[in-house]
This record gives structure tokens, C-alpha cells and sequence, in this order.
């Protein structure tokens, strides 16, 4: 029996506007009859921005006048409707699109290494407009000077390993007396991860509370260990090989202290692995999940791929200039961001597969620039709808397949996505160089 041929992946665009479903969206928070900001053109406003390395609201409101088609009384040049309409715009409506992305996205990838879903997970953090609402919020760092200008918010945030995708971050204060630590803010995001992800951490996320929580949650762990605390635990351990003992790992005192939440009878089973990479280098790993620790230690070096994810989400699309003002405004900013760049990894994917390399090969900020490109044209088309002001569906785009399937023009649309986004000349698409 032959296998069947896999089908190319969705156009990121058409999975924007499937699974934000103007209908489902706008079904969240219902708009008043004759409201044009809608929640589900809001949502796509906020998108525009972030793709757009932190656009002005002007820019916005010129896209909406200009690609979508609007009520015969169309509304005025000003911001002011948009800026109203963003802040009535409930945060959870935001969040709750991000996620029903990430999840979608996710699922069309196969699993990252031997079954599972890896995740890699990692803090930062992010200066917001100093305004006093934030600075309450989030304190800004201090010292035996006084305390600088700037809030500051922390984030923990998980990729996925083989696309780079994101997850919901998890973020609070950095400073002051509502902060948490990050292993604390990592426990809060094992609901959104994929059931039986593989969490992979540095030595900040290699103590028992997070190991625990991945176990609680359904998940599996590789993480990094200090030397100290490899000591410590291998006297626990039971030899089961060359560099490799089993251990089922116990919280100490001061674990308890930190994670109060702990039952009497709390533990993790797993192994040690010490892995020598090089004369100065050695990785005291403890892992849930099986394998040698010469593939442990190879997988736990996709570590640094993070780091270049956290860069590709803050610079391009201008997170760490975010405009809001208002503590709820900061975060559906937030996830906007979150939304765009999944948007832009899925083309990243399609350029990869029309090339046949892995996704983390093709350069972001090239494919960041062609979805910028691209957005005008995918928006654009035969202006219609002057439907009155009081017609809520004449505010979509011209040519929105929402919620619907089988659409004359449907498949020369997505072929000529597929060819843009896997075009070798004119793309500003760049293969990276395999790391050595």
C-alpha cells in the first residue's frame, strides 16, 4: 500500500481568516448595529500594527479606508473611532484569537523529535511606556540610586522547536512587590501547551518546581542543572549507565518554600545524564523523557533557538515599543504580536516547504518583510459593500473567505500565495546557514 501524498500547507492568510471567523469573532463582543470598528476588524487593525513594526493608529485607519470596503458614509480620517474602538475591544476576545491560532498552526506540524512536541522555554523582558498606570503595574528597576524611568514587564514564553511557533507568554512585574519569579510564570503555561510537550530549559528553569508542574500538567522535561545541584541530587541517583543515573527527584526545604503548593507526597522520576561536549564544557542534564546523553545533549543545544525567536517577536514587530498606555491596552498589544508573528512563522513554513528545508533555515525578517508586502494584496480587490452604515458585513474585505469553503478563486488564490512566498529571486527570502 503506497502512502498518501501530503497536502501542501494552508496560506497563513487563509488560516487567518478561517479560524478568526468574522461571524465567531464579532460573537464574543457583539457591536452595536451600526458600529464599523467591529471587534473582528479591530482584531485585524491590531494585527496590521504589529505586522507593521508598531504602526501608528493614522496607518490603520488609512489601511481600513483604503483595503476594505466601507459603508457608503465611511468613517472620518481620524483616529479617534479606532482609539475608542480599541479600548472597548475586550482583552480575552485578543487572547482568545492568538491562542485558536497557535493551537491550529501547531497541529499542522509534526511532532519535533520522536513523538512529542518540544518546547523551548525562556524569560524576558520588555520596557513599556512610562506612564503611571503601568509604572504601578509594573515597577521599574531600582538600585541604591533611586529607581529608573521605564516599567518593566517579564515574560516567560515557549516555542515550539521544529516551527519556532508561540505560545501564550505568561507575564507580570519584573521588579517590586507583585513580582514572580520565572519558574513560577513557566508553571502557568502548561494548559497551553500540546498534552505530553517536551519543556526545555536552562539552568533558571532546572529545579524541582518545574519539573514538577510539566509533570503535574501532563508534560515531560529536559533541563539544565547547576553543577551544585547535580552534585547534590546524583547522591540520590542510581547508576543506569555510563554519565547516566535514575533518580526520582524529592523537593528540599527551601523547594517547599518556594512552590507552598506542593503535596507531602511530591516527587519526579527521571534520569541524570552528565554529558561532556568538550573539555570545558559539561551539560548536567535531568530529563523525563528517555534517551542516550549524547541525544539529549544534542537536542537540549536547540536550546538557543529561543533566543533567536525572542528576537525575531520584539524587533521586527516593534514589541519592544509598544504604544499603550493602559495595563489591559499593553496587553492585547501583546497579544497582537503574538498573533502576527505566528502569522508570519506559518509563511515562513510555506517558503520552506516550497524550498525543502526546515522552517528555522528560511531567514524571519525576510519573511516578515514579504508578509508586509503581501498584506495590501491578499486585503485588496474589487471594492463593494455600500451597504449603509448600519451593514456590518460591508466593513470585510473584499474577497474574505470566513467561514466559508469551496469559493470560486479559492485554489488559483492559494497558488499564487504558494509561488510568492517560495519565489528563490525577489522575495528578500534568505536560507540560513546550518549551524556548525
Amino acid at each position: 500500500m503506497h502512502d498518501q501524498p501530503v497536502p501542501p500547507p494552508e496560506p497563513a492568510w487563509a488560516v487567518f481568516e478561517r479560524l478568526l471567523c468574522r461571524g465567531a469573532i464579532d460573537a464574543l463582543a457583539p457591536p452595536a448595529q451600526q458600529a464599523v470598528y467591529t471587534p473582528w476588524v479591530v482584531l485585524w487593525l491590531l494585527v496590521y500594527q504589529r505586522l507593521h513594526a508598531n504602526a501608528s493608529l493614522g496607518d490603520a485607519v488609512a489601511h481600513f479606508r483604503t483595503h476594505f470596503a466601507v459603508p457608503a458614509d465611511p468613517p472620518a480620517a481620524s483616529t479617534g473611532a479606532y482609539s475608542q474602538a480599541r479600548t472597548r475591544l475586550p482583552g480575552a476576545v485578543v487572547r482568545a484569537a492568538a491562542r485558536q491560532v497557535f493551537e491550529a498552526l501547531v497541529a499542522g506540524y509534526p511532532p519535533s523529535w520522536r513523538g512529542p512536541r518540544v518546547f523551548l522555554v525562556d524569560g524576558t523582558t520588555v520596557r513599556l511606556p512610562p506612564t503611571e498606570a503601568l509604572r504601578d503595574a509594573f515597577a521599574p528597576a531600582s538600585n541604591q540610586y533611586g529607581r529608573s524611568h521605564g516599567p518593566v514587564r517579564h515574560l516567560v514564553v515557549a516555542h515550539e522547536l521544529a516551527s519556532g511557533l508561540g505560545a501564550a507568554p505568561q507575564y507580570g512585574a519584573m521588579y517590586g512587590p507583585a513580582a514572580v519569579g520565572e519558574v513560577q510564570r513557566a508553571a502557568r503555561m502548561m494548559d497551553q501547551l500540546p498534552p505530553g510537550s517536551v519543556l526545555i530549559g536552562d539552568r533558571n528553569f532546572g529545579v524541582f518546581g518545574l519539573a514538577h508542574a510539566a509533570t503535574a500538567g501532563g508534560h515531560r522535561v529536559l533541563v539544565r542543572l547547576t553543577a551544585a545541584r547535580f552534585r547534590a541530587l546524583v547522591r540520590s541517583g542510581r547508576p543506569a549507565g555510563d554519565g547516566r543515573w535514575s533518580l526520582t527527584w524529592t523537593p528540599t526545604a527551601a523547594d517547599r518554600k518556594g512552590n507552598p503548593g506542593l503535596g507531602a507526597d511530591a516527587s519526579v522520576t527521571g534520569w541524570l545524564h552528565q554529558v561532556v561536549v568538550r573539555a570545558d564544557l559539561t551539560l548536567w542534564l535531568f530529563a523525563t523523557v528517555d534517551g542516550t546523553g549524547a541525544e539529549l545533549g544534542q537536542l537540549y543545544r536547540r536550546r538557543q533557538d529561543v533566543g533567536t525567536d525572542i528576537r525575531d517577536v520584539k524587533r521586527p514587530l516593534g514589541v519592544d515599543q509598544l504604544r499603550g498606555r493602559t495595563v489591559p491596552m499593553v496587553g492585547k498589544e501583546l497579544s497582537a504580536s503574538l498573533l502576527a508573528y505566528n502569522l508570519a512563522t506559518q509563511v515562513r513554513r510555506v517558503a520552506a516547504g516550497a524550498r525543502g528545508v526546515e522552517p528555522r533555515r528560511i531567514s524571519f525578517a525576510g519573511v516578515w518583510s514579504l508578509v508586509r508586502a503581501m498584506v495590501p494584496v491578499l486585503r485588496t480587490g474589487p471594492r463593494r459593500g455600500t451597504g449603509g452604515a448600519g451593514s456590518r458585513g460591508s466593513c470585510e474585505p473584499p474577497g474574505s473567505g470566513c467561514c466559508r469553503t469551496g469559493r470560486p478563486g479559492d485554489s488559483t488564490r492559494a497558488s499564487s500565495y504558494h509561488e510568492v512566498a517560495g519565489t528563490p529571486s525577489g522575495s528578500g527570502l534568505r536560507n540560513k546557514r546550518p549551524r556548525s
